[in-house]
């Protein structure tokens, strides 16, 4: 590339950081060099080596919007990349971390996962189902210890309830909030959707994954309803995705708050960290299974206070439909080679949290490069 965007990349942590995914608005990289052809970018590292790179078509309308890449950080370390033409390699299977899909063929979930974990949530078919129906918006987590997608298999196999060598679906969501589901809290009880009624996927990979469930309205008390536009994005090499819930409010809210929530287990031991915005779990799976940690922080606006009912301990938060509340959701298991015990994921979602409010900062500028 001999004409190429700098991006220089600063962590303002004084920690390490890695699988850092950096997104960069091609509207921004036009701006500094107007005659890059988006389809054509590539990204190189300092010494001139190929990074992988996904563009992005976030907001669905067939062009792509953003460009992600990703890398690891030293504590305060700045890095520099270059943004320039160049042909674009196909990503390989193997480079592939992350995937989700709508599984008609099991009555209408929608899974994801990226090389860490794995979850899904529940579609319209579920509820009807003869042998065992279920109403739920939680969020379901199923453990790995592999890199490697393995969803498909899972599905392809219907074995994923015991630990074959790759992990397994240990977790019991019910009706509960699942590791973080959402709800309005009235103050005195939790109004929940039913299942999902559509999905879309936005991205699918290599790095980002990108999909959207639709939830139809319901009643939240007081004559109020409200419906939901859940957008989920997960990325390569981390343990917590982030949650993007837009809503349509019909009627005039009395106080009611937006609860997002991490089911109640046996043996589980619940922490809050309100200044924080940060509510954890860790519990004991049955079996000698291990143990799991869910952890649910709040980002788009502070945690008001908590609550809890029969099923779920609740993270209060901000109800508005101006614009959309965002909050990280995530797991570790102390089998996945990870997560080693209770500190340890409490020290993971610590540092989850002041990832999310001390995001890498990003300069573009244009650089002449050698040939």
């Amino acid at each position: 590339m001999t004409q190429a965007v700098s991006i220089g990349l600063k962590n303002p942590l004084a920690v390490a950081r890695t699988a850092e995914t950096i997104s960069v608005r091609l509207a921004d990289a036009l701006k500094v060099l107007p005659a890059l052809k988006v389809a054509n970018l590539i990204v190189q590292d300092a010494t001139g080596g190929a990074v992988l790179s996904q563009l992005v078509d976030s907001d669905g309308d067939g062009k792509p919007d953003e460009l992600v890449f990703q890398a690891d950080f030293q504590p305060s370390e700045n890095k520099t990349f270059l943004l320039g033409e160049g042909t674009r390699s196909t990503p390989t299977r193997e480079q592939y971390k992350v995937y989700g899909r709508f599984v008609r063929e099991r009555h209408d979930d929608f899974a994801w996962e990226n090389d860490r974990i794995a979850h899904r949530m529940y579609g319209p078919a579920l509820e009807t189902w003869k042998a065992d129906p279920l109403t739920s918006s939680g969020i379901d987590v199923w453990v790995k210890r592999t890199p490697r997608l393995v969803v498909n298999e899972w599905y392809q196999s219907d074995d994923y309830h015991r630990d074959n060598g790759d992990g397994a679906d240990f977790y019991s969501v019910g009706p509960s909030r699942g590791c973080g589901g959402v709800g309005v809290w009235d103050g005195k009880a939790l109004h929940v959707s039913r299942n999902f009624t559509d999905t879309r996927v936005i991205a699918n990979g290599p790095i980002r994954l990108i999909f959207e469930l639709t939830y139809a309205p319901w009643d939240i008390g007081g004559g109020v309803k409200i419906s939901e536009t859940k957008r989920v994005i997960a990325d390569a090499g981390q343990h917590f995705d982030r949650f993007e819930s837009s809503f349509k409010i019909s009627g005039k809210p009395h106080g009611q708050a937006l609860a997002i929530g991490i089911a109640k287990h046996p043996g589980g031991v619940f922490e809050t960290d309100q200044p924080h915005g940060i509510m954890r779990s860790w519990e004991p799976y049955p079996e000698g299974n291990g143990h799991l940690g869910c952890a649910v922080i709040a980002v788009s606006a502070p945690a008001s206070g908590f609550a809890e009912n029969t099923s779920d301990r609740l993270l209060l938060t901000a109800l508005s439909e101006s614009a959309p509340a965002t909050y990280l959701a995530g797991t570790g298991w102390d089998k996945s080679g990870h997560v080693a015990d209770s500190a340890a994921w409490t020290a993971m979602v610590n540092s989850a949290a002041d990832n999310a409010r001390s995001p890498i900062a990003i300069s573009l500028s244009a650089k002449t490069a050698a040939p």
